[in-house]
């Protein structure tokens, strides 16, 4: 079973690309706002939710990107830290959803320690109802998830074999298929998760 996301470009960029953005706090830790922003562009493209991106969503371009990535900043903010956890996600994009006059999304944590099946069955439900994971990844000891260490990024696809599960991502403007048990399976005790939209 394959599913993938109707997901948006710019240009040749799928999805946002945080390289873009110019403000340097952003350039080095706006993965955060970036994920917010790409869920709302996402949503305002497929689910009539235009409220959500103060923009011509049917004409999407890297100016009005960086544009919006400056209005989600004070939401979700770059910080010494980083948005390292799922809570302060949720609290500063929930901030956002109410003051553009969201008022049926609803934002809940699938943390790190969740059984990997039971996270996989999340991310099933969601790209089945046409909705962008955030995710966010800390740690990692398998040296092949170093570029995604302590990032957020998008899951937009899936693909379920017998013995195997693997979701597509995007961040920086591509897209690349990963094992989720590799990637759910971190190896350290503080973990990250993902971030479900209902």
């Amino acid at each position: 079973m394959k599913k993938e996301l109707p997901y948006f470009t710019i240009g040749n960029s799928f999805g946002g690309n945080q390289s873009w953005f110019r403000d340097p706090m952003m350039h080095l830790g706006g993965c955060g706002a970036a994920a917010a922003c790409d869920v709302c562009i996402n949503m305002a493209l497929h689910d009539n939710k235009t409220h959500l991106y103060p923009y011509d969503i049917q004409k999407l371009d890297k100016k009005d990107y960086i544009k919006f990535s400056k209005i989600m900043k004070p939401y979700l903010s770059p910080r010494i830290h980083g948005i390292d956890t799922l809570e302060i996600f949720i609290e500063g994009f929930h901030e956002y959803l109410k003051n553009v006059g969201e008022q049926k999304m609803q934002l809940t944590g699938c943390p790190g320690e969740t059984p990997v099946r039971e996270a996989a069955g999340k991310i099933v439900s969601q790209i089945d109802n046409g909705i962008a994971i955030p995710f966010l990844l800390l740690q990692h000891k398998n040296i092949n998830f170093k570029d995604l260490v302590w990032h957020w990024f998008m899951l937009v696809g899936y693909e379920e074999f017998e013995n195997e599960f693997y979701v597509k991502i995007a961040t920086y403007g591509e897209f690349h298929w990963l094992s989720f048990n590799e990637l759910w399976e971190t190896g350290f005790k503080r973990k990250g998760g993902m971030v479900l939209i209902l």
